[in-house]
């Protein structure tokens, strides 16, 4: 997992706990799970606007 061992995640772990503290671990996971998500969503949904001009009888002649 991009040359990650179990030490060096243990470490970005302890680091991510003395940074913000155990009680804002949920939040910040909660965030994160929330901004895949809608990511994910807006790959899969084709939310884009057509801006091509509809062709009509005279542009096709």
């Amino acid at each position: 997992m991009f040359g990650l061992g179990l030490p060096e995640l243990l470490v970005v772990l302890v680091i991510v706990v003395l940074l913000f503290g155990a009680g804002k671990l949920p939040q910040i996971g909660a965030g994160i799970g929330e901004g895949i998500r809608n990511f994910k969503k807006s790959m899969k949904e084709k939310n884009e606007v057509d801006v091509t001009p509809a062709k009509t009888d005279d542009q096709k002649k």
